[in-house]
């Protein structure tokens, strides 16, 4: 029996040890997939924010460590990293997130080690104090995301950390918007070896010194643009503390002056330093300050207000500054010769003389790898001695205007049998034809940046033998002649705003390397090479403004990687298809407008693969109706389809789709109501497309919805030229930030409404610089000659109602708009006169009040009107003296002024009866008018109250048959509601009660 249990236990053990081997074995291919709250956690922080460029395309599925930007710990399956940078340069547009805060559905991440959301736009949020909660954190980078507000101390509970980023960089426009009140959170960081608090206000922070002896391991710290001051630095000279292993110190861009900080002299460990806008001219000899400073390997003293007296042999200390091996001396005052100081300092590298006054001979310096000297004085190539710069690595030269062409090394010159230079940047400087030979010995250049200047002749065939090429910059030149065939490792191909001619080589399609191609603004013939569905790796793709023909070839729809395409301005033809966007998933900005030739056919139910950000169709031909495609398109901020040939109502799925920024639907034959435009509102917080939109030049009817209001933040309106009925309605004085409003020719009615004044006004105008409304012209029609404004729209603001049927006064409260620009209410039935409060409008340069029924004088204080050059008051009913000002003497056209019988004055032939003001007169007969008018309305009054009040009491006086009847009726009418409360009020007691 003992027997038969042993080998049952056996058996069971065998089995279970078996099993277990097995589990271990396949273990491997068991795949566990992160929780479920973490991966609710992160889907519900993709909802909260606007992804234009899809960064979070791959966040679906059940398995979040799977995702794009997400990690996992390969041991517990938890999310321990969240690589969410956004970054934007000129090919990758607005690859960024933006969300009005940070929501609290990250904190479910308890596990995370690795945290960037840099380079985003959180919209000026506060920092989410949750962020302490992550108690592994190591690594927390929030720089550039547009956060403001304190600081919340909680970060301070972070005590693994070892990088923290919360700056800004120099360029951004986030200055001090993050502050801090108290710095003794950072008293637990014994682990940060980073610390960026980069344009942080820490003026009113207490504890802020601690920021230089409570981090131990501090290797970097970078306070620049922190609102420092001397005192700060005062109470560390004694102390021996201070950021014993700091290795780069950047404290530029605060308020320090005076003496150079005597305590640097004992970080031994430091190889960097920044002290940029140091005032030193207040210190004690400041002419000798140099010779006292302690120097490190890396130093910037940008914009401190050094001269050349300061740079002298006699006020160095050549054994001191031996150690500087990279230098950036920009933005000071150096002017004439280069100083021979920095001749002999033999141990430079590196040496950024940009934003000064040199323009004499650079001399050679054998050991220099990188020299920087834009924007100075230079007037001749040659000054730079470039062709006897054997050694440079990097050479940037940009802006400074020399006044003799370019041309190879003169043969009298020692010159290199080969240049060391990888990089040469000479923008914005040069005239002439290329320096082929010289540019041709530079076998190592991966960089050449040579946009922006006045080079002529054709591209050099020494130029396109550089293979080892990577970036070439030639934009915005003088070019002439055909593409030649470029080989090598080419990524970045700019020829945009040249004269090339004949056609794109074919050979193209060998340049598998290529992520940017422009060929914008030149005089391109022939068609588009089918080899270009051959760049595997292309972002961007233009040869917008030259003429070519032909079809677009299909195979551009093999460009999977493609983010811009922009065909527009020429003279393509043919279809495009549904295959011309096959693989494209990758486009987010589509610009083919100006091809009049080319036509739109796409089957209705087709759904594209990409989602755009913007959409230029306009002057090409849509088939089919309007584009049903366009429903799918959810993160759409610019949408122009004008002159595209379109018909018919808008389509009802229209007015379920998010509000569109930028909408052009200008000049097509479009018809029906305006309810149907884009009303679900936006699906994300504005970004940087301002509003605009354009339904001009249409067969539009029926009123002014309502739903327009809702866009508050609209600064283009534009409905003229429609067959629009009704009033304006009152709400669209809500529009704070209207620029322009046209509404002329339409058969509007009704009066101008009041608060029509809420249209933006001199005192909240600001210059907006991310409109983007340059390309465009305002017009402006008055007496049948069109008036252009050549501005761009952030300059212009207008309204323009003109033509239409609208009648009552001009109100006086559209008088209050300082700031407007153009005023047209031409060709109305206004009547009343003109408010004489009209010389408030002082940056009026456009008015027209002709065709109307005006009466009275015109004010005087329209000679107020200091701009003014167009003005048009004729055909309508104004009397007395034209008034006389300082700008009202250039108008001398009579024609302004026709069709007003009782004016009179210069410039008319109409003599005045008499050399008095007319204007007293006139105001004297206005407010005598006003009181007859005033007794004829009381007068009015009373007999219409006698009339009905006797016409009813006297017939009940006199009929008593009728005045009984009257009293047998209002009687019954009592009783009714008399037994009606009684009931319910009996009703509701029962209802109490069985309660």
């Amino acid at each position: 029996m003992a027997n038969r249990w042993f080998l049952l236990i056996f058996l069971v053990l065998s089995i279970s040890l078996v099993g277990n081997i097995h589990t271990c074995l396949c273990a491997p291919n068991i795949k566990a997939v992160c929780s479920k709250q973490e991966r609710l956690a992160l889907l519900k922080f993709k909802h909260s924010v606007r992804d234009v460029a899809d960064m979070l395309s791959s966040w679906v599925g059940n398995d979040c460590c799977r995702w794009e930007r997400v990690h996992c710990d390969k041991v517990t399956v938890k999310v321990d990293s969240l690589h969410l940078r956004g970054r934007e340069d000129d090919i990758i547009r607005d690859e960024y997130l933006i969300g009005k805060e940070v929501i609290t559905s990250l904190g479910d991440l308890r596990h995370l080690k690795f945290l960037d959301l840099s380079g985003n736009d959180f919209k000026k949020s506060r920092i989410p104090e949750f962020i302490g909660s992550f108690k592994q954190l190591s690594y927390l980078n929030l720089s550039n995301a547009y956060f403001s507000g304190v600081i919340p101390p909680q970060i301070g509970n972070l005590s693994n950390l070892k990088v923290l980023d919360l700056g800004s960089s120099p360029d951004s426009d986030t200055a001090n918007t993050l502050m801090s009140d108290d710095m003794s959170w950072i008293s637990g960081f014994s682990l940060l070896k980073y610390l960026d608090l980069s344009k942080v206000d820490l003026s009113k922070a207490q504890n802020r010194d601690m920021v230089f002896y409570m981090m131990p391991s501090l290797v970097k710290l970078s306070l620049s643009g922190c609102s420092l001051t001397n005192a700060d630095l005062g109470t560390l000279s004694n102390s021996i503390k201070i950021l014993a292993n700091i290795k780069h110190l950047d404290l530029g861009g605060n308020h320090f002056k005076g003496q150079f900080p005597r305590f640097f002299q004992n970080m031994t460990s430091l190889e960097f330093l920044d002290l940029s806008y140091f005032n030193f001219s207040l210190s004690t000899n400041s002419t000798n300050f140099l010779s006292t400073i302690h120097y490190f390997p890396k130093m910037r003293l940008s914009g401190c207000g050094l001269h050349n007296m300061h740079l002298s042999p006699n006020h160095l200390n050549f054994t001191t500054v031996s150690i500087i091996q990279h230098l950036d001396l920009s933005q000071n005052l150096i002017e004439g010769r280069f100083p021979s100081a920095l001749t002999n300092m033999s141990s430079l590298l590196s040496l950024d003389l940009a934003d000064n006054m040199l323009n004499s001979s650079v001399p050679i310096m054998p050991n220099l790898l990188r020299l920087d000297l834009s924007r100075n004085n230079f007037e001749h190539i040659e000054d730079l001695g470039i062709w006897r710069q054997c050694h440079l690595k990097e050479l940037t030269v940009s802006d400074n205007q020399f006044s003799i062409e370019l041309t190879d090394s003169p043969k009298n010159v020692s010159e290199c049998s080969q240049y060391a230079f990888e990089r040469l940047e000479l923008d914005g400087s040069l005239k002439g034809a290329f320096p082929a030979d010289s540019l041709g010995r530079m076998a190592n250049l991966r960089g050449l940046s040579l946009s922006r200047n006045e080079l002529t002749g054709p591209i050099p065939e020494s130029l396109v033998r550089l293979r080892l090429l990577e970036e070439l910059d030639l934009s915005y030149n003088q070019l002439t002649g055909p593409i030649p065939t470029f080989i090598g490792k080419l990524t970045t191909l700019d020829l945009s705003g040249n004269q090339l001619n004949g056609s794109i080589p074919e050979s193209f399609g060998s340049l598998t390397a290529l992520i940017k191609l422009d060929l914008s603004i030149n005089q391109l013939t022939g068609h588009v090479p089918t080899s270009i569905g051959r760049l595997v790796s292309l972002q961007l793709l233009s040869v917008s403004s030259n003429s070519l023909n032909g079809t677009v070839p299909v195979s551009i729809g093999q460009l999977t990687k493609l983010r811009d395409l922009d065909i527009s301005e020429n003279s393509l033809e043919g279809v495009i298809t549904e295959a011309h966007f096959a693989n494209l998933s990758m486009l987010k900005y589509l610009t083919t407008a100006s091809n009049s030739k080319l036509t739109f056919i796409v089957s209705r139910e087709w759904k594209p693969p990409f989602q755009l950000i913007s959409a230029y169709l306009s002057s090409s031909k849509i088939i089919n109706g309007f584009p049903k495609w366009l429903r799918t398109q959810k993160k759409l901020k610019v949408l122009r389809l004008s002159n595209a040939s379109i018909t018919g109502p808008l389509p009802t799925w229209l007015r379920k789709m998010p509000v569109i920024d930028l909408l052009d639907l200008s000049h097509n034959k479009l018809s029906g109501p305006l309810t149907n435009l884009p009303n679900e509102g936006s699906v994300d917080v504005s970004d940087s497309y301002s509003k605009a939109l354009f339904l001009q030049d249409n067969l539009f009817n029926e009123s002014i919805p309502m739903s327009l209001c809702r866009i508050i933040d609209l600064k283009i309106l534009d409905l003229s030229r429609n067959r629009l009925t009704g009033r304006i309605p009152e709400c669209l004085g809500n529009m704070r930030n209207l620029h322009i409003m046209q509404f002329s020719s339409n058969q509007l009615s009704g009066v101008i409404p009041r608060k029509l004044n809420g249209m933006i006004n001199g005192s909240s105008f600001e210059k907006d610089p991310r409109d983007l409304w340059s390309e465009k012209n305002l017009n402006q029609v008055m007496k049948g000659v069109s008036l252009e404004y050549t501005t761009t729209f952030r300059n212009v603001i207008n309204m323009d109602l003109s033509s239409n049927n609208l009648v009552g006064e001009i109100p006086v409260e559209l008088m209050s708009l300082s700031a407007l620009l153009g005023l047209n209410l031409s060709n109305n039935l206004l009547n009343g006169g003109i408010p004489d409060s009209i010389g408030n409008m002082k940056a009026l340069n456009s008015l027209d009040f002709s065709g109307n029924q005006l009466t009275g004088p015109i004010p005087p204080s329209i000679g107020a009107l200091n701009f003014l050059s167009h003005l048009n008051l004729s055909h309508n009913n104004l009397s007395g003296r034209i008034p006389t000002g300082n700008q009202l003497q250039t108008f001398t056209d009579p024609s302004i002024y026709v069709g007003n019988r009782d004016l009179c004055g210069a410039p008319l032939p109409k003599n005045c009866s008499n050399n008095e003001d007319q204007t007293p007169m006139h105001k004297n007969s206005k407010a005598t008018n006003h009181k007859s008018n005033k007794v004829w309305f009381y007068i009015d009054i009373m007999s219409g109250f006698a009339a009905g009040f006797w016409g009813v009491i006297g017939l009940l006086l006199f009929k008593k048959d009728w005045r009984h009847k009257l009293f047998r009726f209002s009687k019954e009418i009592m009783d009714k509601i008399y037994v009606a409360v009684v009931l319910r009020v009996n009703k509701m007691k029962r209802g109490r009660e069985s309660a």
